[in-house]
């Protein structure tokens, strides 16, 4: 018997209606439900542990995959499985993360595993954008503790109008797109990319996507209540003693004051910090240590939170001794690296990026393959993150999500800043050799001037600046340039990056509930101040993009060919393109493109680009009808002489074509080595052979008469008596003998 399903709709401005369903699917998770929208299905669950792991924070995992057959694909690779996340897997699941980890309560310390799979694709619908809802959905199913109900949707502007959860091919035309994640009174997650508009634009586009996040939070609540809503668990929450806790507060607070009021650098006030805990530690008995140890931690980080917020809000000073607009000393370089095609460093404060350009060509385009999207990227960024940047030496264990994230971000912070027909692919790496706050921004500053370096014409330099809040509800302070302490004791961590008129890209986490427009409008401005004077750091440095590409970087060129002359091109087992390469130096890469080809040349020399473009030019050349040409003889024949049209594109001059006069030897008239006009006759018809004449760049002998053309009617017939007889002719063989000798046996 099937079972009972429950289903809430929630009704869509500019596309498909949304519907959320539960009751027939994964009924042994504690919570799952299905978003159809269109023939988009997800499959969105939740599980969670009934007991402590034990652990200090909250085990919290969000898987997100798209499976392949749900768009009737197979996974690429040897092995036919889905296999690790890709990139845009990784982050989808970072976006879903950072919305639902801040709303599990604090003390909350049982396993959690999120698990949302696209079951059936639409290629109208992104799936991603409704990640967030499946997750979020299926928790207010179970008897999870968590605050409220939240949800994502995809902001883009086309044409001026605002619209929420557009397709591909909208989004295509867009010249902003965001991710939005919020609860129907918060908004606490916002990342995105824009063509350089305002700060009001950005706000508008936020409030847009909120009023759309209402709706799909009031259908998961009534969701939950018609199928009844679960009694929320109990779980053991993290010890408490209140006596400890004020002996904590009372040692340590105005001691943490000092040091923060003091504002030093990173190491020296880790040091500080530390010797005061070991001191406070110190004041209890071996045997309070040994078991409540890890209560006094708790209690002196909670004191010391509330000691160096009190500072910025009571006293205006930061750790670093700054004031809350203050940015910190900035150095930056440019060609450091001397065999890369493009570097630079940007330091500021004790953050380092040291960024690397290579150029290349199409065949180094980084390829989409996933079920929702296939395609290729002309332009990305790689983010590495070593321990040795924040003096730690721990396990390397591969690429990170948080790595994934973080050069995600300011790939989408450059990329519209390139001509859209740039002939490379281009790759930037940002190695981030020092960290205290905002390598992410760092990593553009870094990476916009290594692309002015590498010679790429630009359209505007990029910067980028981490943005933090500290507020006690009542009063608040918004940080320019947020130390990696100020992101992490903070309220908000908002990075923007934008040329000198418009943001390009943000990414904002927001940890408290009820952030204000009115503050969010303000961090946004203040961004915009620390922008324009980070960006005139990179312009004092590289005021613009080189003239060319360097020496040993490859230069590009490219042409378009009609594709009948690819074969010819690329010639028999690719012996002509192979030859061409080896001889110019070059890499050549033809595309097709419809009935076009596209031809990419690339190398270092620009002679040695120009003579293979020379040699395909010779290669595609058609000669027209009536016009002259100078060629020259290569081979002389019995019967006249091949002559070259282009290099690599010969013909025959048949010895009737030399002159008006009978010639009986060639050779007496031309020699291999002559240069002479010829006029180009066409095809003739009886060969299919292209015909060229000598006689006719001649003058005509005085008295010429051209042969008038004989009717083919009027030619002598052969005389077909002449043949030899046809074989029904013959006289027919006695096979009688054979036929009676065979009856006779």
């Amino acid at each position: 018997m099937k079972p009972q399903v429950f289903k809430q709709v929630i009704k869509m401005a500019n596309g498909p209606d949304i519907t959320i369903e539960t009751g027939a699917l994964a009924k042994q998770a504690h919570g799952s439900v299905v978003i159809t929208c269109g023939k988009a299905m997800l499959l969105g669950t939740v599980v969670s542990g009934y007991k402590s792991t034990g652990l200090d924070f909250l085990p919290l995992t969000v898987d997100y995959r798209e499976k392949f057959a749900a768009a009737g694909k197979y996974p690429g690779g040897f092995f036919k499985r889905e296999a690790r996340p890709n990139d845009g897997e990784v982050l989808t699941m970072r976006l879903v993360d950072r919305v639902l980890r801040p709303l599990f309560p604090k003390d909350y310390h049982a396993e959690v595993q999120v698990m949302i799979q696209l079951m059936s694709h639409d290629p109208e619908v992104m799936p991603d954008a409704m990640a967030g809802l499946a997750a979020s959905a299926a928790i207010q199913l179970s008897d999870i503790p968590f605050e409220c109900a939240i949800s994502e949707v995809r902001v883009a502007r086309v044409d001026g109008e605002f619209l929420v959860n557009p397709s591909y091919a909208q989004l295509a035309e867009a010249d902003l797109e965001m991710m939005i994640g919020a609860s129907a009174d918060s908004v606490m997650m916002v990342e995105g990319e824009m063509s350089e508009v305002s700060e009001e634009d950005m706000i508008a586009a936020i409030k847009a996507a909120h009023e759309a996040i209402k709706d799909q939070c009031a259908a998961q609540i009534a969701l939950a209540e018609e199928v009844g809503k679960k009694v929320v668990r109990e779980y053991d929450g993290e010890k408490e003693d209140a006596d400890i806790e004020a002996k904590v507060a009372e040692l340590a607070y105005q001691k943490v004051y000092d040091v923060a009021k003091k504002g030093s650098a990173k190491a020296e006030r880790t040091a500080a910090f530390s010797e005061i805990k070991e001191e406070i530690k110190a004041t209890f008995s071996e045997e309070d240590q040994k078991e409540n140890g890890d209560m006094i931690s708790k209690y002196f980080n909670k004191t010391h939170k509330k000691a160096v917020r009190d500072v910025l809000l009571n006293e205006g000073i930061r750790l670093d001794g700054r004031k809350s607009t203050d940015i910190r000393d900035i150095w930056c370089e440019v060609d450091y690296l001397p065999s890369t095609h493009g570097s630079a460093i940007f330091t500021r404060g004790e953050t380092q990026a040291l960024a690397t350009v290579t150029l290349g060509t199409s065949r180094d385009a980084n390829v989409i393959d996933m079920a929702s999207q296939e395609g290729e990227e002309r332009f990305y960024l790689h983010y590495n993150f070593p321990p040795f940047c924040t003096g730690e030496a721990r396990p390397l264990r591969g690429t990170s999500r948080r790595e994934v994230g973080h050069g995600n971000l300011a790939q989408r912070a450059l990329k519209r800043m390139l001509p859209d027909d740039l002939p490379y692919t281009v790759r930037i790496v940002s190695e981030v050799l020092e960290s205290n706050g905002s390598s992410s921004m760092a990593t553009v500053c870094a990476g916009t001037m290594a692309m002015m370096d590498a010679g790429l014409p630009m359209k505007k330099p990029v910067s980028g600046i981490a943005m933090g809040l500290i507020t006690d509800g009542e009063k608040y302070a918004v940080l320019s340039d947020i130390l990696g302490d100020e992101d992490h004791l903070g309220d908000m961590d908002f990075k923007v990056t934008g040329t000198e008129d418009g943001i390009t890209a943000c990414q904002m986490d927001i940890k408290v509930k009820g952030l204000s427009y009115e503050i969010l409008t303000n961090a946004l401005m203040q961004a915009r101040d620390g922008r324009m004077h980070i960006l005139g750091k990179l312009t004092d440095t590289i005021a613009a993009p080189a003239a060319d590409v360097k020496s040993h970087a490859p230069k590009m060129e490219s042409m378009e060919i009609e594709g009948k002359f690819i074969g010819a091109i690329i010639g028999p087992g690719g012996k002509v393109i192979q030859e061409m390469q080896k001889e110019t130096e070059t890499v050549i890469n033809i595309k097709e493109d419809g009935d076009m080809g596209i031809i990419e040349i690339a190398g270092t020399d620009r002679a040695k680009i120009e003579a293979a473009l020379e040699r395909i030019r010779n290669l595609i050349f058609e000669p027209e009808v009536g016009s002259v040409y100078e060629v020259k003889v290569v081979k002389m024949l019995d019967f006249g002489a091949v002559v070259e049209l282009k290099p690599g594109k010969e013909t025959l001059l048949h010895v009737s074509e030399f002159d008006y006069k009978r010639i009986e030897d060639p050779s007496t008239v031309l020699k291999v080595g002559d240069i002479l006009d010829v006029k180009y006759m066409g095809v003739d018809p009886r060969t299919k052979k292209q015909k060229v004449s000598r006689k006719e760049c001649l003058p005509k002998p005085e008295g010429w008469v051209e042969r008038p053309a004989r009717p083919r009617e009027d030619r002598p017939r052969r005389d077909n008596d002449r043949r030899a007889p046809r074989r029904d002719d013959r006289p027919r063989r006695d096979n009688d003998s054979s036929s009676e000798s065979k009856s006779e046996e």
